[in-house]
């Protein structure tokens, strides 16, 4: 337990043992005190006084302040035992030094005022004014005994001024410990509660599913919980090294975003505090281009895919700082992307076999008719609107089509096929069906001269076809325009990347590039590139587009897309399925 808390013995707070303890040092301060005075002053002829102003009899009250002080410090039970016996002893010394230095002429009638405060504050308060009733019938008593004894000056207003002033300073001084101790105790709740509240919410936080980065306005990393880093793929939890987002290159994309909604948080006055912000998607990928940072990072999960990350960002500004915090919201959206793909491919399953009765068969018909008033159309109008009618029923059969792809599973590849030779047959097909220039496509292909991958190959055909058909429409056609390019990524999966000269895809596109039926394009039927990645799935790979800052110059850089094959490690299909 900790010291603010309730100890289970004694049944009082460890605030009161400290307190006491205290005024058992203070009580052997006192006691040496006293033994030092007594020690210059001369011995008086009565035997009262002589028994306290003997030194000897001083060391003895020095000896029990010091036991006590012991006692307080290793036994903390039977609380009020050790209060009361210690204030009786004071009490008892305090009335044979006053009566021994002759009464209120002797002026150490003060010195009641300290058992006395202690008594106020660490005892009830019936307990605390017994002792004040106590020294003020002592007082009254020596000097009563005085009047008796006809001394001079003898007087009994003195002592009952005295006795007065000590009900009066006991009573503010048990109030006002009261006070207090209550408001301690409200102190000690409330920070029971909110180190409670501090735990749930670690719990929370580490067993959240969305990532969560709180930095400071530099980017400097002040938490990151579990998911977060499983997301980025990165041990960022190390609390004896201070990181920032922008030591990490693969957490360019995050570093920017959080500086760009930062300009416009720095315009807020410091007594606001904005929402979450817009949603910002961003894709993370590991991969070679790292360079040395590569090898500075502590790699710890998805090492080999990309993680494509919703962000938000919020601000914690309090008016007690000069700074903010900025709270990093991340959520993984790829696997909500593949789930909302299985819906609509379900949905789609549902409607192939009456897509397939129901469409073509009128399609054939329409087609057929076109066909026929095309070859008695005189009027170059009625031909232009036949063509239009022959492109759209041609559009809607290639829609049939991709469709009734997505139904047919995939076989099992048997043994891996090489690459190299492959890939290259694909790209002359290519050139020679859709006349583009050889030097246009740039083919590298050395890694993977020997190189064998698990993977159909009329699937395969498919999906680069696929990937230059799209590329074509955006190449500028100049040398070198589209490029394959074979590498092993940082997980050592063979990967192939399709790369063109055009402006990437912008990221509002790239949220929904592999939906089905989304397109951009109003001759495309949008099930291309959704058809490619899951013949990708459908072999154990994986199909993405990802962002790449090449750096152009010390200090300017520019942003391309590339579409990337990862290529399953081994056979995507165990022999025992």
């Amino acid at each position: 337990m900790t010291s603010s808390t309730v100890a289970p013995l004694s049944g009082k707070p460890d605030t009161f043992w400290r307190t006491l303890q205290t005024f058992n040092v203070t009580r052997i301060v006192v006691a040496m005190v006293m033994l030092a005075y007594l020690s210059t002053q001369s011995k008086n002829e009565t035997w009262f006084s002589q028994l306290f102003t003997n030194p000897q009899t001083c060391s003895v009250y020095l000896l029990c302040a010091a036991v006590f002080t012991l006692v307080t410090a290793y036994y903390h039970r039977h609380y009020m035992a050790q209060i009361v016996l210690p204030i009786t002893v004071d009490m008892i010394a305090v009335s044979i030094l006053y009566i021994g230095a002759g009464g209120a002429k002797g002026g150490l009638a003060i010195l009641y005022l300290f058992p006395l405060a202690g008594s106020a504050i660490l005892a009830p308060l019936l307990v605390a004014l017994l002792f004040v009733s106590i020294a003020t019938m002592v007082l009254l008593a020596e000097s009563g005994y005085q009047i008796l004894q006809s001394a001079p000056d003898a007087s009994s207003l003195q002592a009952g001024l005295y006795g007065g002033a000590f009900f009066f300073a006991v009573l503010v001084i048990n109030r006002l410990a009261d006070k207090l101790i209550k408001q301690e105790e409200l102190a000690t709740q409330r920070g029971r509660d909110l180190r409670v509240q501090m735990d749930i919410n670690r719990i929370a936080i580490k067993d959240m599913g969305d990532g969560l980065l709180v930095v400071d306005p530099l980017g400097t990393l002040i938490m990151a919980n579990p998911a977060a880093e499983r997301m980025l793929g990165l041990a960022l939890s190390d609390e004896e090294q201070q990181h920032k987002l922008s030591d990490y290159a693969v957490l360019a994309p995050i570093t920017d975003a959080l500086f760009a909604w930062e300009s416009r948080v720095s315009d807020l006055p410091h007594a606001v505090s904005p929402a979450v912000g817009e949603a910002v998607f961003v894709t993370i990928k590991h991969t070679d281009d790292l360079g040395q940072d590569a090898a500075a990072i502590d790699w710890s999960g998805r090492r080999e895919l990309a993680a494509h990350l919703k962000v938000r960002f919020a601000a914690v500004r309090m008016r007690e700082l000069s700074e903010y915090r900025a709270v990093i919201f991340l959520q993984d959206v790829s696997e909500i992307e593949n789930q909302a793909q299985q819906l609509k491919l379900a949905a789609m399953g549902r409607l192939t076999a009456s897509i397939a009765h129901e469409v073509r068969n009128p399609l054939a018909s329409i087609s057929y008719a076109a066909t026929l008033l095309a070859e008695e159309a005189t009027d170059e109008a009625e031909a232009r609107l036949l063509t239009i009618i022959e492109d759209n029923v041609a559009r809607l059969n290639r829609m049939i089509e991709d469709i009734l792809k997505l139904s047919r599973k995939a076989q099992r590849q048997l043994e891996p096929i090489l690459l190299a030779p492959l890939l290259q047959e694909i790209v002359s097909d290519f050139r020679q069906t859709h006349a583009v220039a050889p030097a246009a496509i740039d083919l590298q292909i050395d890694a993977a001269d020997r190189q064998s991958v698990w993977f159909d190959p009329l699937h395969l055909r498919e999906v680069v076809t696929n990937l230059l058909s799209n590329a074509v429409r955006y190449a500028s056609g100049r040398p070198g325009g589209m490029r394959l390019q074979v590498m092993s990524s940082v997980a050592g999966r063979l990967e192939l990347h399709v790369q063109d000269d055009g402006e990437p895809i912008s990221p509002a596109v790239r949220a929904h590039l592999f939906e089905p039926f989304y397109t951009t394009s109003s001759k495309g039927t949008g099930l291309g590139l959704f058809l490619a990645r899951e013949l990708c799935l459908n072999n154990g790979a994986l199909l993405d587009y990802e962002y790449r800052h090449d750096v152009q110059g010390q200090n300017s850089s520019h942003v391309s897309g590339r579409f990337v094959i990862a290529f399953a490690a081994h056979d995507p299909v165990s022999p025992a399925d």
